[in-house]
């Protein structure tokens, strides 16, 4: 009998947790322009990461049809200065571009969601030491931080994640304090402190489920930002260095041939800003459809 309750208690678990995302995507799915660039975003993550297992061409390597050709089959969107194929430099650049933003990402949230969390539930001293280090971070411009840390720091992949995360994560800090301070008054987590739960254990379970929402509209809103940056450095010549591809040295190796092939600037450019928009129109979308005010018409 026990093994029967258990089974079925499962069951509708699993039942609660398809229905929420299938109410989820149908709010979001309202929004046009948040629907268009979730489907667009899924398209051009399969193109970037499947691509390169099917189109093959080295891109680094030197093709036989020479610097600055036309397009053509074998070479779909020609070749640069250099003579390297710009289709497959495209794929292997946005594979770069998109996994540098993803963990820069995934760091960020990481360090803003514990100092934001910690601040927010412990209150005191906890909560004027780490909020006033996140304002005096705050206060500090991104991009002067990034450029700076990176020439003391190196250039390396890892130091690039690792420092765009750290100019981003002060804004998700402070979404997550607010939270942490709304969530922190309620009876669930008022009887669970009264039953004896850990300070962590409350955090962990009670609290950080609650805010998960906010933190996926930050972390869809943070990765389009870390793309920016990355982008933005790797043009300055400090970010992913040469002769690995990312879409932001592409535009870096471009600009010279801006009158004569103009091509080599425009497919970069035009990948990172549709994309860093579908992110801002999927966060956009994504805040309306978590929002539990949110009612149906």
């Amino acid at each position: 009998m026990n093994a029967s309750t258990n089974i079925n208690v499962k069951k509708k678990d699993i039942l609660k947790k398809r229905s929420r995302k299938n109410i989820l995507l149908q709010r979001l799915s309202r929004n046009k322009i948040a629907y268009v660039s979730l489907c667009f975003l899924i398209l051009v993550h399969i193109i970037v990461f499947i691509g390169p297992l099917v189109w093959k061409v080295s891109p680094t390597g030197l093709q036989d049809a020479g610097a600055l050709a036309n397009w053509s089959l074998q070479h779909p969107m020609g070749t640069d200065d250099l003579g390297r194929d710009v289709f497959s430099r495209m794929l292997y650049g946005g594979r770069i571009t998109l996994i540098v933003g993803l963990a820069a990402m995934l760091f960020a949230l990481l360090i803003g969601t514990i100092i934001g969390a910690c601040a927010g539930f412990f209150r005191g001293y906890v909560e004027t030491v780490l909020m006033r280090f996140t304002e005096a971070m705050m206060a500090i411009p991104n991009f002067f931080f990034v450029l700076v840390a990176l020439t003391v720091l190196g250039t390396s992949p890892v130091m690039v994640v690792i420092v765009i995360a750290l100019s981003g994560w002060m804004e998700i800090a402070r979404v997550v304090y607010g939270e942490t301070l709304k969530w922190k008054e309620y009876e669930f987590v008022e009887a669970a402190n009264a039953s004896g739960a850990t300070s962590i254990r409350i955090l962990t379970k009670y609290i950080i489920p609650q805010i998960i929402p906010s933190i996926i509209v930050s972390g869809t809103l943070t990765i389009a930002a870390a793309i920016l940056t990355e982008s933005a450095i790797s043009y300055l010549g400090m970010g992913i260095q040469p002769p690995t591809p990312t879409w932001g040295n592409m535009l870096q190796d471009s600009q010279q041939y801006i009158w004569t092939a103009p091509i080599l600037g425009v497919l970069p450019g035009a990948a990172i800003t549709i994309v860093v928009l579908a992110y801002n129109f999927l966060g956009d979308g994504l805040r309306d459809a978590l929002d539990p005010r949110f009612v149906k018409k």
